[in-house]
């Protein structure tokens, strides 16, 4: 079995993504029976952390009709423990679509968010409808299938391409004919968006803050558009364009990559022990050396694709990097291959990302728009481009949405902060630039002079960081967008 190591687009590195729509829910939302009380109990196995309770939130399936077929949400609280200091609920999304957000507020209490916001909130997790412990989606996908991951493989030729569009159209398939097949219409972020509302309802909540990132940064876009005034301080964390996770953010990975690369090569520069090369375009040369030689003959079951995947996983924390040289040195000296355990619920987490992407937008619909992408983008973006911008299942996704992608706007009060790396190969500047413009007079953005994807609370540009706790404990922002230098080195 060949293994694709691109497992960054199955949510893995922070957990990692436009026509009209109303700036509220549709009217029969706003009739649906009140949300039933939270029960909060004992975390589930495998979600247990020190003192996070879980409940779970019955939803309807379709807010068109908001009595019939419910779902299943699971959630999850990491309750203040300063009444006196607390000011309401934090709902925190970790990226995807596909990730699990139910551990996720222990997650980010152990990863250094700061005490005075865990006073001040009830941080509250959950896993996306069709996600995890959540009612899941499946499509049945093989163990081949999920190795094989998102990424299509590297098309060379337009024969790539169309050669990939069988495997594209069996995944479709799939997903169409599994027994969650009947989710499929409703599973969107615009859904997941209610869902964030019906659980404020339920929480006893007037309003409530968020903390999203990656592909959770959509989403919070969402919610701020679709009940601009029920969120209260909104951060936005690596940011997706307004498009969401479209084919437009599909191509823009492959932008990301190259704008992080250099921050690698100086890594590889600066560690000559892995002979990896001694000046940036050695280290570039490498890396497309190794991956055409992938290409023309698997090593250990990887191949180009995965190589390329495998690097751009990498690229999301500096702290990877040592790992990747590792990678690379193994492939160019034939060592043995530190290859990654694939994550566990791998096949829902793929499944429900597949529903989301597929379901969210439109994509295109023909092998010779997928031929055309290829061409510009192999040429534009050589590491990477040949395989993001090559044909996916959404290209034969078997149903059509129930409403059109939200149009993210500024209608709505200014309270929205995005943070954002410059260099972040998940979620490119320039995707965040377009979301920037989208909010207007609505949000604030701060962005970092550091690389890889996440800023709060894991970065160390304490500028950056700074600015999302002030907000998040304040409600201050800068007065105007801001750039925070890079971190002194130690």
């Amino acid at each position: 079995m060949r293994r694709s190591l691109s497992l960054a687009l199955t949510a893995t590195a922070l957990a990692v993504t436009a026509l009209p729509a109303s700036a509220t829910p549709p009217a029969a939302a706003t009739t649906a029976s009140a949300p039933d009380a939270l029960r909060w109990g004992p975390c589930p196995e495998g979600a247990a952390a020190p003192r996070l309770r879980c409940s779970t939130l019955r939803v309807p399936l379709d807010y068109r009709d908001p009595d019939g077929r419910r779902i299943e949400i699971a959630v999850s609280r990491l309750a203040s423990e300063k009444p006196a200091q607390r000011r309401g609920v934090l709902l925190t999304n970790p990226g995807g679509p596909g990730g699990s957000g139910l551990v996720y507020p222990a997650v980010l209490a152990a990863s250094g968010l700061p005490q005075e916001v865990l006073d001040s909130y009830d941080i509250i997790g959950f896993d996306p409808r069709g996600v995890g412990r959540s009612t899941p989606v499946t499509c049945d996908l093989t163990q081949e299938q999920q190795w094989r991951g998102n990424f299509p493989p590297y098309a060379h030729t337009a024969a790539d391409v169309t050669r990939e569009a069988g495997n594209a159209r069996k995944i479709a398939e799939q997903c169409g004919d599994s027994r969650t097949a009947w989710m499929l219409p409703h599973t969107t972020t615009a859904n997941t968006a209610r869902d964030m509302d019906r659980l404020r309802t339920a929480l006893g909540e007037p309003k409530l803050s968020y903390l999203g990132a990656s592909y959770g940064s959509y989403l919070g876009a969402v919610y701020a558009t679709l009940f601009p005034r029920r969120g209260d301080r909104i951060v936005l964390d690596s940011n997706m364009g307004p498009g969401g996770y479209d084919v437009t953010a599909m191509r823009l990975f492959a932008r990301g990559l190259e704008d992080r690369f250099p921050d690698f090569a100086a890594f590889a520069m600066a560690h000559p022990e892995y002979g990896l090369g001694s000046t940036r375009e050695e280290v570039t040369d490498t890396y497309f050396e190794l991956a055409e030689r992938l290409d023309e003959k698997p090593y250990q079951d990887v191949d180009g694709t995965a190589f390329r995947g495998y690097t751009f996983d990498s690229l999301y924390a500096d702290a990877s990097m040592p790992r990747l040289a590792e990678f690379w040195q193994a492939v160019d000296t034939g060592g043995p291959l530190p290859l990654p355990e694939p994550p566990a619920g791998l096949e829902n987490l793929m499944a429900a990302r597949f529903a989301v992407v597929c379901g969210d937008s439109r994509w295109p619909g023909t092998v010779r728009e997928y031929q055309r992408n290829v061409a510009v983008d192999r040429h534009r973006y050589p590491m990477l481009g040949g395989s993001t911008a090559s044909i996916n299942p959404c290209a034969f996704w078997p149903r059509e949405g129930t409403e059109p992608p939200v149009r993210i706007t500024g209608r709505g009060p200014s309270n929205v902060l995005m943070l954002q790396n410059e260099r972040d190969p998940g979620t490119p500047l320039a995707g965040a630039r377009e979301l920037r413009r989208a909010f207007g007079g609505r949000a604030t953005m701060v962005t970092a002079d550091q690389g890889g994807h996440g800023v709060y609370p894991y970065g160390r540009n304490t500028c950056a960081n700074d600015a999302a706790t002030r907000f998040l404990t304040t409600g201050e922002r800068p007065a105007r967008d801001l750039a925070c230098a890079a971190r002194p080195s130690e």
